[in-house]
């Protein structure tokens, strides 16, 4: 095995299989914001940690929380990011604290950090090894309306096909980002301890994920302009009038924007509403509210999402959004993630036939 399969196999959270011997992920990241009340972990942990016949795999883009990733049983690919001290892996906050790395993008604020696909090479070997062991696999990747990523995945099955024809592999675009994906894990996973093949797991996920929502604003429109994704006017002229937005994803995974608010506390009242007009109202469905080092707010999220009927007791884990996602929005992005409504049925007429055509090739 290579040295960079070496220190990417290290941050695998499964409990099966070769990768799970070093038990990397047993120990609790000391940032307090990827740490669920534990009640909301060992609950996730009963109902979904069961022997299944089918390995899963999926990325750090999900944000996990380090608890939940541990209680699921799954593998883990970690995304890289470059920052001014070169490269890093996403490990998700074991060596360095998510409050550190948003702290230091408020205090220089002209550093861009940059991320990078993952490359066929290395989705080979991970590939590679479910392969070895044999057992039908499923790859849950980030949507490829954020990363091309997946496309190398798509390339790595191709090679892994011509060595092992036997091996079931399968590569699911999320269509939904940060923990989003979490929440689409976390169901993947009991619906393969319930006894679904991965075969089965993948037309199952294929049509759960458009019915996980995410809603989030940001602090500051700076970091889209600095990467490109806006225009640097846009950006300034936000900030000289405090508008904040209030963002989602389409059903490719790529970002949308709700509107706009004039205050933050406009921006999070819209999130509340939005939650109140989609969410699926089913306690058995964890919720997660995932931010940028904004802590304060999404403890405000978290309150008021308490206080709808329904909610007092539902599960709602908390993480800290991967230097990969928060690295295009800056510090002080908060989100509320939860299942509802199938957003396909928001689609205009020639969206629905688009997305039709796109399922269809």
């Amino acid at each position: 095995m290579s040295k960079h399969s070496q220190q990417e196999e290290q941050l695998t959270g499964t409990q099966e299989g070769p990768a799970a011997q070093d038990g990397a992920l047993s120990a609790v990241s000391e940032d307090t914001t990827n740490a669920p009340a534990g009640e909301d972990v060992s609950k996730i942990g009963r109902a979904y940690h069961k022997k299944r016949a089918c390995r899963i795999i999926v990325d750090s883009t999900s944000d996990f929380n380090l608890d939940v990733l541990q209680a699921l049983g799954v593998d883990l690919i970690p995304f890289r990011y470059v920052g001014p001290d070169g490269e890093h892996v996403d490990d998700l906050w074991k060596t360095r604290s998510s409050h550190d790395f948003y702290d230091f993008m408020r205090n220089n604020p002209e550093v861009r950090f940059t991320t990078e696909a993952v490359t066929p090479g290395a989705y080979y070997e991970y590939f590679e090894d479910a392969a070895k062991e044999g057992t039908p696999t499923l790859y849950m990747c980030l949507s490829e309306g954020l990363s091309s990523s997946i496309n190398s995945a798509r390339q790595a099955k191709e090679m892994i096909a011509d060595k092992y024809p036997d091996f079931e592999l399968y590569i699911l675009d999320n269509c939904c980002d940060s923990a989003a994906g979490e929440l689409l894990a976390v169901e993947v996973v009991r619906q393969a301890s319930l006894g679904l093949t991965a075969e089965e797991l993948y037309a199952w996920a294929q049509d759960a994920r458009y019915f996980i929502h995410g809603y989030f604003t940001l602090d500051s429109l700076h970091w889209l302009a600095l990467g490109g994704r806006i225009p640097a006017a846009a950006a300034q002229v936000g900030g000289k009038l405090d508008v904040k937005p209030e963002l989602s994803y389409d059903t490719t995974g790529a970002l949308t924007l709700r509107g706009v608010c004039r205050g933050r506390k406009k921006a999070l009242r819209a999130i509340i509403q939005d939650f109140r007009d989609d969410y699926a109202h089913d306690p058995s469905l964890a919720l997660a509210i995932v931010s940028t080092d904004a802590e304060k707010d999404a403890d405000w999220l978290e309150a008021q999402v308490r206080k709808e009927k329904g909610c007092e007791d539902v599960a709602i884990i908390r993480s800290s959004v991967s230097p990969i996602l928060g690295s295009h929005v800056g510090p002080g992005m908060v989100a509320l993630v939860f299942w509802g409504t199938d957003r396909r049925e928001k689609l205009s007429l020639t969206d629905r036939i688009a997305h039709r055509v796109r399922n269809n090739k």
